[in-house]
Order: structure tokens, then C-alpha cells, then sequence
């Protein structure tokens, strides 16, 4: 798609958000200046996309629910930012150590915020990044809202990477790994996915009961040698269940 091409979407897209009945290809092509054809391609791309839907009695066209759904996620993911944003802060300070909050993109953990016991522009460097859901805490945090058969079908014919000699071999370690935070609402990551490091991790729940996001902390072996696993687990969930609460999750 061009570059024009695609800011004629976004025009349709913007002129529907404003008109919660419809419009016509005729009213679209008049309030655009575009030719008929134009808008009719525009809007076959963009409702192939799930971005629009037709109504098939008026044959007037909407905002569709896969964008409505694509707002919804950023809302969410900024609501939980905002939320979870204090309660980091204090797990960090608690713990001595840096956190994290994630959450699931496809088959990935996907880092939206960090905190570290002083300010740092490397805090940005982490946002945005992806890593495997097998290898981290946070992933097995992820993988606790899931059934074993859902994870049996993510993994079905996908060879693990292995990142260190500890690293999960195969899908049944995994939803081992994953049964444990299940029941106890915490993940361990014992130098999986970097040699040297340890991460726990605590699962989020919204209202619904669902697993929207995860916390973690993580410290290096050398560095944190007295480091008390229980302690900072106790921190972790108890960070966890309060962004939980915060996103109207009751027990």
C-alpha cells in the first residue's frame, strides 16, 4: 500500500469513528473527494482486516470490531501501566532488585514497564522487548491462564531454543513449570534464559479471573548471593494480587 493509499485509510477510518450509524461508499467518496473505485478498494482492504464491517441491509459501513479491540488492548495495557505503576516501585525498593511487567503478544512475553532502584534511561531499552514464554518466569506466569491443551497446540511441532543448559527441552516440562504457578502463583526461572540469572514471577488477574499480565523481579547469582527465595516470592505475589485488585480482581 503507498504511502497515499494509506492516508486515505486512515481518512475513512477517522470519518467513520464520527458516525456511529454509517455511511454509504457515496456519502464516504463525497465527504472524502474521492472516486467511487478508490473508496471501494480502501474499504475492502480495510474490511478483509476486520478495521471496518458492512452492514449487509443499509450497506453502510462501521468502525469493525477488530479495531475497536486493537483500542481496547492499548487502554487496557495503558490502565494497567498507570495502576501497576506504584506498586513496581514499592516491589523494587522491597526487594533491592529490578522488576518488570509483561504481558503475552502471540507466543511471546512482551516487557511494557521496568523499574530499577534509581533512575536510568536503559529503563526504555527493555520496553518493547520480546523473549520466549518457555524461558522466563514471566512466560510460565503468562502460560498459568492457559489450559495444557492450549499449550500443547502453541508448542506442537516447535523446537525449544536453548538459551543455557537449564533451559525447558519440550511443551511437557514446560506445563509442569506451569502447573506449579497454577497452584502456588509464582513462576522460578533458574538461569533459563540467561546463565547467571534468577527471576521469580507472580501471575495479574482482571476482573474476569483471567491472566492479563505478570511481575517479576530477576537478580545476578554473583552479585545477590544471599538473596532469600522465599522472601522475595512473598513479595512478588503480594505485588501482584495488589494490581490484580487494583484491575477488579477479587479473590
Amino acid at each position: 500500500m503507498s504511502v497515499q493509499s494509506l492516508d486515505r485509510a486512515f481518512d475513512i477510518l477517522e470519518l467513520l469513528s464520527k458516525e456511529q450509524s454509517g455511511l454509504s461508499i457515496t456519502a464516504i467518496s463525497k465527504h472524502l473527494d474521492l472516486h467511487k473505485s478508490t473508496v471501494f478498494r480502501l474499504l475492502n482492504s480495510l474490511k478483509s482486516r476486520g478495521y471496518i464491517r458492512q452492514n449487509h441491509e443499509s450497506s453502510k459501513y462501521k468502525i469493525g470490531y477488530e479495531f475497536i479491540e486493537l483500542c481496547s488492548l492499548y487502554l487496557g495495557n495503558l490502565e494497567l501501566k498507570t495502576e501497576a505503576e506504584p506498586v513496581l516501585r514499592n516491589l523494587s525498593k522491597k526487594t533491592t532488585q529490578t522488576v518488570f511487567l509483561a504481558i503475552m503478544q502471540n507466543d511471546q512475553v512482551m516487557y511494557i514497564d521496568k523499574v530499577e532502584q534509581y533512575n536510568s534511561l536503559r529503563k526504555y531499552t527493555i520496553i518493547g522487548t520480546k523473549r520466549p514464554l518457555y524461558c522466563t518466569a514471566l512466560g510460565k506466569s503468562l502460560l498459568s491462564g492457559k489450559t495444557d491443551s492450549e499449550i500443547l497446540a502453541m508448542y506442537k511441532d516447535v523446537p525449544f531454543e536453548s538459551f543455557t543448559d537449564k533451559t525447558l527441552k519440550n511443551a511437557d516440562d514446560l506445563i509442569k513449570e506451569v502447573r506449579k504457578c497454577r497452584s502456588d502463583l509464582w513462576a522460578f526461572d533458574d538461569e533459563e534464559n540467561e546463565a547467571g540469572v534468577q527471576c521469580i514471577s507472580a501471575p495479574i488477574f482482571d476482573y474476569r479471573g483471567k491472566v492479563i499480565a505478570a511481575v517479576s523481579t530477576s537478580w545476578y547469582i554473583k552479585s545477590a548471593p544471599l538473596i532469600e527465595k522465599t522472601e522475595i516470592t512473598d513479595y512478588v505475589k503480594e505485588a501482584a494480587m495488589e494490581i490484580s485488585q487494583h484491575m477488579g480482581f477479587k479473590q
